[in-house]
């Protein structure tokens, strides 16, 4: 077979479905043509379905240890600030050794899924007592070097974390892991620009956690500091997931969060607003007109229990949306994208909700979205299967039960709604290197790691 180049009966562009389509793509896994209605040259490789690969634009990934584990009732009414308790416990004890197998095990789930981007949301820096590492970046390398394991494309994102509320409260002690100074954070920041400036599959980013976790002096010190290193470092943020959290920042300042951000920061297409469920419509409207991207994590904002992002009010006002599998409840792109689809189903009592105006299928509409919003969250070249972009792309089985014998113009529903949580993909390509192949996937070592960590954690507690 000829290298570096596919060819895909129908392929999902960003303009929709194309048929006969020739993908080819350089050394360096860049598409470097994209030749729609043209004949297969002799000796490359065929495919049935071909997708872009899709970002998941916000990943703790650490939290794939405990998934599954909170689903038992701890209080009279179980919320967010209870389930934080096992995330606690989890985070006071997780070495850099056993990040580094989680992590592996869950960036391979993740490409097996349909992703071939992650954002990592990165707040656990330092050690069991809350000193430094001797090499501050030490669990930020577990991280690197499980991207570099599985050939996962990432963008790693620093938290920057230095309260336990608003208006300056002093950190908890279950907290202790994740405070840096200022001037702490930002070294480790030029650190790590430094170790992977040169990495077209990587990418810095910046993560001041929240608007109660970040004084309004060190996130604008924060935001200076790395826009000084890089002025395009995208900027993620955790803003209006919880409805305590809005009470709690209107006590503080008279403020909404997403309102707080909108008068006092200048958000613009850098930023992703990671959950933004709790906003006004004047918020809605403001958020969406900055060309911020809209974080939303439909699995974990279900099982925290967090409410119901309003999708028309974001989409009506232009606002730009990407998905994340945030606490890792589930691992599956196709799964957030029909979460999200449900939920607002849900909500309104109205079918195909989540709909463009530009595709009548409202599959293609929930994909495309996602795929460029999660794209420029990511801050890299993953915009879909097009001239300049990365070699990141999901092969669908056409003979797989949601698939088979489809037309064209359901194949993408079948994928998203009629899989039953059993997968169609059958390869995933990342920077033009096969990452996953069903036909071999095996047991692997990889997940023994990974079981291995979590049974032991288990034991701490």
């Amino acid at each position: 077979m000829i290298a570096n180049q596919l060819y895909a009966r129908h392929a999902l562009l960003n303009d929709g479905w194309q048929r006969n389509v020739l993908v080819q793509w350089d050394g360096q896994g860049v598409i470097s043509q994209v030749t729609a209605e043209t004949d297969r040259p002799e000796g490359t490789e065929q495919t049935d379905w071909l997708l872009p690969g899709m970002t998941n634009l916000h990943s703790h990934a650490f939290q794939r240890a405990f998934s599954g584990l909170t689903e038992y009732r701890q209080q009279q009414q179980d919320s967010f600030w209870s389930w934080r308790s096992l995330m606690y416990a989890f985070a006071a004890k997780i070495s850099p050794e056993q990040l580094e197998s989680v992590a592996s095990w869950l960036y391979r789930e993740m490409l097996a899924a349909g992703y071939t981007s992650v954002c990592e949301f990165h707040y656990v820096h330092n050690q069991p007592d809350g000193s430094a590492y001797a090499d501050p970046a030490t669990l930020s390398q577990s991280l690197l070097n499980a991207a570099s394991n599985t050939g996962i494309g990432l963008t790693l994102l620093p938290v920057c974390y230095q309260d336990s509320g608003f208006g300056g409260q002093p950190p908890e002690a279950k907290q202790r892991r994740f405070i840096k100074k200022t001037d702490s954070f930002l070294s480790l920041w030029q650190q790590l620009q430094a170790q992977t400036a040169n990495n077209a599959r990587l990418r810095m980013g910046v993560a001041p956690h929240s608007l109660r976790a970040v004084s309004e002096q060190a996130l604008n010190a924060v935001l200076d500091g790395v826009s000084q290193m890089d002025r395009r470092a995208p900027i993620h943020i955790h803003v209006a997931e919880q409805v305590k959290e809005v009470e709690d920042c209107l006590a503080w300042s008279g403020l909404r969060p997403v309102e707080w951000l909108m008068e006092h920061q200048p958000v613009d297409d850098r930023w992703c607003l990671i959950h933004a469920t709790h906003m006004t419509g004047q918020e809605y409207r403001r958020a969406a007109a900055s060309g911020a991207v809209a974080g939303l994590c439909p699995a974990t904002e279900a099982n925290l229990g967090d409410g119901l992002f309003d999708f028309p009010q974001w989409q009506q006002a232009g606002g730009k949306w990407g998905i994340g599998s945030d606490s890792h409840i589930a691992v599956n792109a196709a799964e957030e994208l029909l979460m999200l689809e449900y939920s607002q189903r849900l909500q309104f009592r109205s079918r195909n909700v989540c709909t463009d105006g530009q595709h009548e299928d409202v599959a293609t509409s929930l994909y495309l979205g996602a795929l460029q919003g999660g794209a420029q969250a990511s801050g890299r070249a993953v915009a879909g299967i097009q001239l300049g972009q990365s070699a990141d792309m999901v092969e669908l089985d056409a003979n797989h039960p949601a698939l088979a014998l489809l037309p064209e113009a359901n194949i993408l529903a079948g994928h998203l709604f009629a899989s039953s949580r059993g997968s169609a993909i059958k390869r995933v390509w990342s920077g033009g290197q096969l990452r996953f192949d069903l036909q071999q996937t095996q047991p692997s070592a990889s997940l023994e790691a990974f079981a291995a960590v979590r049974q032991q954690l288990l034991q701490q507690l």
